[in-house]
């Protein structure tokens, strides 16, 4: 974190710095949904031209397989997105930070690694959670 401004508190400078987290993490996000819409675009527009018989291609993959991968990447990388706006909603109500399950404090480790996570590792651990917490 940087050295504090004239008149900048600990908390201020700390909710700045987890708004650039989430910004930096949106905008990675968003360019990772474009280039999977322009690959999936490609896949479709490919297909559409050629007969394609995904079931007896000695090549390897089926075109059907990559389809289906890059939309469930698609599919992943937007789901982060909106993971991520709703974190950057949880810090202007002054809620970030905080478990979702037990109230407690997020280690802010886990919140370098994971900015949109909204449980504390103990929660996020439970046998109950484990796969709840979505962000990559």
């Amino acid at each position: 974190m940087s050295p504090l401004l004239p008149g900048e508190s600990p908390r201020s400078a700390e909710r700045q710095a987890a708004r650039d987290r989430l910004a930096a993490d949106r905008a990675g996000t968003s360019e990772l949904i474009a280039a999977l819409s322009r690959e999936y675009e490609g896949i479709v527009e490919a297909n559409a031209l050629v007969a394609v018989d995904d079931e007896h291609d000695p090549e390897g993959s089926s075109t059907a397989f990559e389809r289906a991968h890059v939309a469930a990447l698609l599919t992943r990388a937007r789901d982060h997105l909106a993971d991520l706006d709703l974190a950057l909603d949880r810090l202007e109500r002054g809620a970030y930070g905080r478990c979702g399950t037990c109230g407690e404090p997020i280690p802010a480790e886990r919140l370098e690694a994971r900015p949109a996570a909204t449980t504390c590792v103990r929660c996020a651990a439970a046998p109950h959670r484990r796969g709840a917490d979505r962000t990559p």
